[in-house]
């Protein structure tokens, strides 16, 4: 089949995707942001005061102030609208990501790896245990199918498959089993695009921080609405008595309305500066950028709240096999025979031990379109495969000389996998594969040096139990094959046999430590989180590997998991904080560590995983890490990342990246709530004290812009050093406001209060200000310093307890950029926007005294880092 054809299948079918909702408009983020309700309210001030503006001043000095909030709003809105926007892109393109799904496709004759975006009816899908059923399609061939049909039919019950029942649909997944499907229906027709349309679009759900942090704003927003109150009739009262005193209490003008819509405005504004809706933002900001750089770095987060939570992560309960390990076997060593690297193997054993290589396998050995051979499969048959063709087998040719009659693919419960096959010369035999003692337990017999079968006498056994020891001791994967003759008239139906077995060999597989693991382990030592190795593998080749990765201390355990289940609550509670290692591991023994890990003593559990059967711990767990390669769709479905290299390391990044979101929040609450108390207690004393606010609608509402979204975006997109993974982890009962962050909000608070209120109660007689603009020209160096305060507050909140806070400021752009836009904006407010914005233009010395006072905030914030706390 040629691309023509293809393109014509394309055309006539469809392609196997599923209509998208459409992607809301950048308009409608920006209606939304109009909703709030504290801009509903300075809208209605605004429009009254245009309208009472322009009766009393006429056009253009009446409009000037209502103009001047009107742009603030505007501002506001469309900057909240932008960061949505690019955020909902975001998700989006995360969405995406999580949806894009290999599989194994037989086309054209032969065998690849495609997306299951480019399926076609007529292309022939090879399945197996944990995988998502692509698209509709009919049963060909295949073995014990089991069909989990719950996320269709919400039967929990599985269904079988076979020649009777052909039927597979889309979205339902493999439960047991292997098989060929061939795809009749693709796209829109299909179960498949209804199960994709309801999947939850990511970015809508609130992370656990986010509610924590709502929480916060709304008890704020209330001690900023009892403000805004008092701040209100004081200020009212004020108005009341200066015209009782006047004697013209019973005469009102325009300028008074007006006067009385800038104090609403005001108390307004005061709601909106106190109401500090940038948390959330912060979050949801620091979480996106967060998502965005780990997907660079080979993670891909799949549920927001796991970005936070792996910042708190005290243990990880990692795999072995291609997570802290390659996953890029060889057969390195072997036991024919009983003989251990014997060169020369007997001729009929020979033939049982390729026949078992080449039909008892997951795997293919095929031909490409390069006409090359290629070997197909997981790690370990990809690895024994490669061995039975060293040996001169051919795998076609086995394939074709027997039929198989059963098929039981292996799994983590029974550790071994086996098959049943109808020889050519009559008779029927089933080979077993799976973990050396397992397998090695269920054999009476043994194939000798001369190719004859004999009992397995106890020296026998001994003497293949140290081979095994031996191998694994090397650090190798270790499996042992065999075989059994059955009678005829097998039934398909009947269980391979448990016993009765006669030991061909045992292989050892190489599966070399990935590099950087060592490092990685180390490093989490330093952070505090305890690496825990969870295996199937054999308990020496796990003490091996643990040893070599650094997880594995002299005074730490290794135990198996037959022996973990075995025992008593009290033992448990004794030996599970030591506990290094654990071999030979079920599921339920993972789920049952994990489970006490978490509840008992109160650790922040991060699990990976890559099997069908490791859905239960990674659903247990804090975060559960599924693996991108190896993982099947079903472990990642359950998983709150993907690794999408496997790789250890990069689980150490998500850990990093995970404090790095925690910590940045934490500057960016420290850095808005030091302003929250100023403009609070600023505009609150100098109403009690003078009549008037010192900061004006629009000058708060710049502030709140500062403060809120340029805020969010300057401090929660600090990228992660290496510092942060060495403190301790935060742990699970950890204080989100610690009390380092209130010592630095008010400290800060009070350096800015005073400067304020000696620029208040000093500041005409130290400028010499006594003309008609004096009162205009020290509002405006109030406003000044308030808002350089908060530029180098904001620098100080980079670090909240390092004394450097320049340390790689310039890497960080967004950081930069905002400070900058800052800068500028605030020069044009000042010097060529003070119609609008009630300023007046500064001389060079009154600017450079701003920008000192501001200065003056970081040798404070270096003194208040050394007070201890």
């Amino acid at each position: 089949m040629d691309a023509k054809d293809l393109t014509l299948r394309q055309q006539l079918y469809g392609t196997n995707e599923f209509t998208e909702r459409e992607q809301r408009s950048f308009w409608v983020f920006v209606f939304e942001a109009l909703q709030d309700m504290t801009l509903m309210v300075l809208a209605v001030c605004a429009f009254v005061s245009l309208i009472v503006g322009i009766a009393t001043e006429g056009w253009p000095m009446g409009a000037h102030d209502g103009l001047g909030i009107v742009a603030s709003i505007l501002l506001v809105v469309f900057v909240t609208a932008t960061s949505d926007y690019r955020q909902s892109l975001q998700f989006r393109d995360l969405d995406k990501e999580k949806k894009k799904i290999s599989i194994q496709v037989t086309r054209n004759g032969y065998r690849q790896k495609l997306s299951i975006y480019e399926l076609l009816p007529g292309d022939i899908v090879h399945l197996g245990i944990g995988d998502q059923v692509p698209a509709d399609g009919l049963f060909l061939s295949g073995f014990a199918v089991s069909i989990d049909e719950s996320s269709l039919t919400g039967e929990s019950e599985p269904v079988k498959v076979n020649a009777e029942n052909p039927y597979l649909l889309s979205g339902t997944k493999v439960q047991d089993g292997s098989c060929k499907m061939l795809v009749v229906t693709v796209g829109m027709r299909t179960q498949w695009g209804k199960l994709m349309a309801t999947l939850t679009e990511g970015g809508n759900d609130e992370t656990p921080l986010q509610v924590k942090l709502n929480g916060v704003a709304t008890i704020i927003g209330k001690i900023g609405l009892l403000f805004a109150i008092v701040t209100f009739a004081v200020l009212v009262q004020k108005l009341f008595a200066s015209k009782l005193v006047e004697g013209s209490q019973w005469s009102w003008s325009g300028d008074d309305a007006l006067l009385l819509l800038e104090y609403f405005a005001i108390a307004v504004t005061i709601v909106v500066v106190a109401v500090p809706e940038g948390l959330p933002l912060a979050v949801t900001l620091s979480l996106a950028f967060a998502m965005k750089k780990m997907m660079n770095d080979k993670a891909l987060v799949r549920n927001l709240a796991a970005c936070e939570t792996m910042g708190s992560a005290t243990t990880i309960c990692s795999d072995k096999t291609g997570t802290l390990t390659t996953n890029h076997m060889t057969v390195v060593k072997s036991c024919i025979c009983m003989n251990v690297d014997s060169e020369e193997i007997p001729e009929s054993a020979k033939r049982i031990l390729v026949q078992s290589i080449f039909t008892n396998t997951g795997g293919e050995v095929v031909v490409n379109k390069d006409g090359k051979r290629e070997i197909l499969g997981s790690p370990t048959d990809t690895a024994i495969l490669e061995f039975g063709l060293s040996l001169g087998g051919d795998f076609q040719t086995e394939r074709q000389s027997t039929k198989v009659l059963r098929v039981e693919p292996f799994n983590s419960t029974k550790k071994q996998m086996g098959v049943v096959l109808e020889l050519p010369e009559g008779g029927v035999r089933a080979h077993c594969k799976g973990a050396s003692e397992i397998v090695l337990a269920a054999c009476d017999k043994a194939i000798n040096e001369n190719g004859e079968v004999v009992a397995l006498d106890e020296e026998s056994v001994n003497r293949l139990k140290s081979t095994i020891d031996s191998f694994a001791g090397e650090a190798l994967r270790t499996l042992c094959l065999a075989y059994i003759d059955l009678e005829s008239g097998f039934s398909a139906e009947t269980p391979i046999p448990s016993n009765g077995y006669t030991c061909i060999g045992i292989v050892g597989i190489k599966d070399p430590v990935r590099p950087g693991v060592k490092e990685s382990v180390a490093l989490c030592r330093s952070a505090g989180i305890t690496v825990r190795m969870v295996t199937g593998d054999n308990i020496t080749t796990a003490k091996a590997i643990a040893r070599e990765c650094g997880i594995l201390t002299d005074d730490g355990i290794a135990i198996e998991g037959p022996d973990f289940r075995e025992k008593s609550l009290k033992e448990l509670l004794e030996i599970i904080p030591k506990i290094q290692v654990m071999a030979r591991s079920s599921p339920l023994d993972k789920h049952m560590l994990v489970r006490h890990l978490r509840t008992t003593f109160g650790e922040v559990v991060a699990v990976t995983g890559d099997g069908t059967n490791d859905a239960p711990a990674l659903h247990e767990a804090d975060i559960g890490l599924a693996m991108g390669i190896a993982g099947t769709e079903v472990a990642k479905e359950s998983a709150d990342v993907i690794i999408l290299d496997d790789n250890f390391s990069t689980i150490v990044t998500v850990a990093k990246w995970g404090r790095s979101v925690y910590v940045n929040i934490q500057k960016f609450v420290q850095f808005q709530l030091t302003v929250n108390i100023v403009a609070l207690i600023v505009n609150f004393t100098s109403a009690c004290l003078t009549g008037s606010a010192p900061l004006t609608a629009v000058q708060l509402l710049w502030v709140n812009m500062i403060m809120d979204t340029l805020g969010a975006l300057a401090l929660a997109t600090e990228p992660p050093n290496d510092e942060l993974m060495k403190r301790t982890p935060v742990g699970r009962k950890g204080n989100f406001i610690s009390n380092v962050m209130w010592r630095n909000i008010f400290g800060q608070a009070v350096y800015q209060f005073v400067v304020i209120w000696l620029l208040q109660s000093k500041g005409k007689s130290f400028f010499g200000l006594d003309g008609d603009d004096s009162d205009l020209i020290l509002n405006t160096l109030i406003f000044n310093s308030f808002v350089f305060c908060q530029l180098f507050n904001e620098v100080n909140s980079r670090e909240m307890e390092k004394v450097d806070v320049l340390d790689g400021i310039l890497k960080n752009k967004v950081f930069v950029s905002v400070i900058a836009a800052t800068v500028f904006f605030q020069v044009v407010i000042v010097e060529y926007l003070g119609t609008f914005a009630n300023t007046s233009p500064l001389t060079a010395t009154q600017w450079l005294f701003n920008v000192f006072t501001g200065f003056l905030s970081m040798p404070i914030a270096v003194f208040l880092k050394r007070i201890p706390v």
